[in-house]
């Protein structure tokens, strides 16, 4: 069965779990890692949800954000140690929109030893993907899309997973409708949730560009989708998160309803 790795459930600044970045593991469990995070507590993670780095073969970063792509650094660096010393078959496939695959190897060159550094165009290859292109990645025909960030150019991408069923991730910002093509048939979906709409004052998501709990759900109520996920968020709440986001979204969300804690699998069926 496909199941969904929720690496991390935060937003940019959180300090009491991980930049929100989650994985797709198919049935040959081998797994399509989407974004890294913003450190090397990446490795960690991986590590504590038993996620081998050589079933990892293929990663798509969405933004150029530091909590979505730094994360990335310490893949490549690890990775192209592990390729240089014969522990990693394959290839390692990042795949970014144009400006982004060039950023991240204005990165690596800066940051990465040399040695490893020179891995990039030889098995670590950057990836350029368009707006509306579908891409083979796993068993996936995943296609990407622009998202019209207000704030950095950022991709999201909708796949048909093995069961037939469509996940669509829109990326760390609220739904735009020029993306409804994407996401209207998806049976699950991935949203941004800054904080709960009752602590909408306390956390001003709307002057940074996010939603809250209500927003997200009342969203997902509107396309019909069958699932969704919440990440993204505040970490002030962390103890009472899922309590208090499952409370207040159950009130306008009549379908499942996920707010995963870092570390969570979830089962995509």
């Amino acid at each position: 069965m496909e199941q969904l790795y929720v690496l991390g459930t935060g937003n940019a600044t959180v300090t009491r779990c991980y930049n929100t970045c989650f994985a797709i593991r198919n049935t040959q469990k081998q797994f399509f890692l989407v974004d890294a995070g913003g450190g090397n507590g990446i490795l960690r993670i991986l590590q504590d949800m038993d996620m081998e780095l050589s079933r990892i073969h293929h990663i798509f970063i969405t933004h150029e954000h530091t909590d979505h792509i730094l994360g990335i650094v310490w893949l490549i660096r690890v990775i192209a140690t592990r390729m240089r010393n014969g522990q990693y078959d394959g290839d390692l496939n990042i795949y970014g929109h144009t400006d982004l695959t060039e950023t991240i190897a204005t990165i690596c060159r800066l940051t990465v030893e040399g040695k490893f550094f020179e891995m990039i165009g030889d098995r670590i290859h950057l990836v350029s993907v368009h707006d509306k292109e579908t891409v083979r990645i796993l068993d996936y025909p995943v296609t990407f899309f622009d998202i019209h960030s207000t704030k950095a150019r950022q991709y999201g991408f909708t796949a048909v997973l093995e069961n037939g069923q469509r996940f669509t991730c829109c990326g760390d910002e609220p739904f735009n409708q020029d993306c409804l093509e994407y996401v209207k048939d998806s049976c699950w979906l991935t949203h941004e949730a800054f904080c709960l709409y009752s602590q909408r004052d306390l956390f001003k998501p709307y002057e940074k560009h996010h939603s809250t709990v209500k927003d997200a759900c009342e969203l997902g109520e509107k396309l019909g989708i069958e699932n969704l996920i919440l990440w993204h968020t505040e970490d002030k709440n962390i103890r009472r998160r899922q309590a208090l986001y499952m409370e207040e979204g159950k009130s306008y969300f009549s379908g499942n309803l996920y707010v995963p804690e870092d570390g969570t699998v979830i089962e995509l069926r």
